[in-house]
């Protein structure tokens, strides 16, 4: 690997190491200890509004939506989301790639991309609601929709999460950043999935069917049509809003690391490193499982509510009392995490596993808002962990590999690609055993294999799946944290520019 420290800018007298530092210390910190104000990671966290925004919406209510308002076959529904996962995953290495051969502009090198890719968003989201005249090719419009939704996404998550490590040098104040981050995604959850939820609940509800509707027989509000249009709307409205703050109110931190000649290691090597260390393998193979089941959970929550218990005039009350329980808690998952130590936190995601059992054995109204509330904290720690572990992770591969430029954009990038991918296959597998199990689109009614394969699907399948993953969580190689002197001999290097 090359030496960059030859291509840092100073005076001939002055060492090396006393520039970088000197250059570290000066760029994008408020004060020479790395400080960020408070402003600046307001504005940091709100940029990543509108994905979770709109991933809420579609992690609770496209299923729904596919299913009883488009009414595409069970089997169809399967293809489109896990082709959707897969288009969102395939494009997280190429998103890498791109940014990793990108040159650096008058608005940095990351924010061009979030800005670039704000307006196709918004528009691929809200097609994605629309319901089209014709149905016999409906599967392929939605499938085609969400796969260019997925990747779009990816496209302006990734720069924007790596857009992290140039914030500031200080890992403190990069943790602080990612909890302001996480706080406000929390809240973009809330927000989607409570506003979405509010606009289309004139669609779903206890009275589409009446008492003397047939099995199998369609019952879809006349208005469901109508109120999707305007909760895709008002959804896709966020993308351009929350990107002008973010703009406004962030600067990218210049990369004191970047060789003159522009050249450095490549895209495809640097993934092979990333793979092969330890930490990092270990961070990802135990949150493959735990986000699936996160996904998983939120996924067939509200089916199993509307057709596997009488809870489908509380759907809103739990999806709120989960997200509320999410926000509120994220705070102190932050405080504890700092206190304890990031995996003991991690032993939170636990606390979801009898409850989910309990929900699926004992659908009272009760038990149900006890568990919504328990599975937000869950959901609120096993969602800040990743995002709190990953630079650690990059700076204990840095530590051990001093003479080479950072990877931040693969590491980042591969981590997301990984756990899409393994959400892409148990959503895709949980769908498509729906099917098997009869599931009729736009019934009222289902059989009881398929209520018996709700209930699975809510309880045994997220519990196994958080169990093994915490398993090899806490099983697995500790990334070491530098000190403040080491954070600042790294000189935080970046790959953006390497091709």
């Amino acid at each position: 690997m090359a030496v960059y420290r030859e291509a840092i800018p100073g005076p001939a007298l002055e060492t090396p190491s006393t520039s970088l530092e000197a250059h570290t210390s000066a760029q994008g910190s408020d004060s020479g200890a790395g400080r960020l104000s408070f402003y600046r990671k307001l504005c940091y966290g709100i940029g990543g509004v509108p994905n979770q925004v709109a991933s809420s919406a579609i992690a609770f209510y496209l299923q729904l939506f596919l299913l009883d308002v488009a009414q595409i076959p069970a089997a169809q529904v399967s293809l489109v989301l896990f082709g959707g996962k897969v288009s969102g995953a395939a494009a997280d290495p190429l998103a890498g790639f791109l940014i990793n051969r990108s040159r650096r502009t008058g608005s940095g090198r990351l924010m061009p991309w979030v800005l670039g890719c704000m307006p196709f968003i918004a528009l691929a989201y809200f097609f994605l609601w629309f319901l089209p005249p014709f149905t016999t090719l409906r599967g392929l419009w939605y499938t085609t929709l969400y796969c260019l939704f997925q990747a779009l996404a990816t496209f302006f998550q990734v720069p924007y999460t790596a857009l992290t490590m140039l914030l500031t040098p200080n890992p403190k104040e990069r943790d602080s950043a990612t909890a302001y981050r996480m706080t406000l995604e929390m809240a973009g959850t809330l927000m989607g999935a409570t506003v979405h939820g509010l606009i289309v609940s004139g669609a779903h509800g206890s009275h589409r069917c009446k008492e003397d509707t047939l099995p199998g027989e369609g019952a879809v509000s006349p208005n469901a049509t109508r109120l999707y249009f305007i909760a895709a709307t008002v959804v896709a409205l966020t993308y351009p809003v929350c990107s002008t703050l973010l703009y406004l109110g962030v600067k990218e931190r210049s990369d004191p690391s970047t060789p003159a000649s522009g050249q450095g290691l490549g895209f495809l090597a640097g993934l092979g490193l990333t793979v092969r260390h330890r930490p990092y393998l270990n961070l990802v193979i135990s949150f493959l499982f735990i986000s699936a089941a996160v996904q998983v959970e939120q996924s067939y929550l509200v089916l199993f509510c509307t057709h596997a218990s009488q809870l489908q005039d509380h759907v809103q009350g739990m999806v709120l009392t989960i997200l509320v329980s999410a926000v509120l808690s994220t705070p102190m998952w932050e405080w504890v995490l700092q206190r304890f130590g990031k995996r003991m936190s991690a032993l939170g995601i636990c606390a979801m596993v009898p409850f989910a059992i309990l929900l699926a054995a004992v659908p009272m109204v009760p038990v149900a808002y006890v568990v919504a509330f328990v599975s937000g904290l869950s959901i609120a720690v096993s969602l800040l962990l990743p995002w709190s572990m990953l630079p650690d992770v990059v700076d204990d591969f840095q530590l051990q590999h001093q003479h080479g430029p950072g990877l931040e954009t693969i590491f980042y990038s591969s981590y997301v690609f990984f756990t899409k991918l393994s959400g892409a296959g148990a959503l895709g597998i949980s769908t498509l055993s729906l099917d098997f199990a009869g599931y009729e689109s736009g019934a009222c009614r289902q059989s009881e294999q398929v209520v018996v394969t709700l209930k699975v699907l809510i309880g045994a399948v997220p519990t196994s799946m958080i169990l093994i993953g915490l398993c090899i969580l806490m099983v697995g190689p500790t990334p070491k944290v530098p000190s403040r002197a080491n954070s600042r001999s790294l000189g935080r290097r970046t790959s953006y520019t390497l091709a």
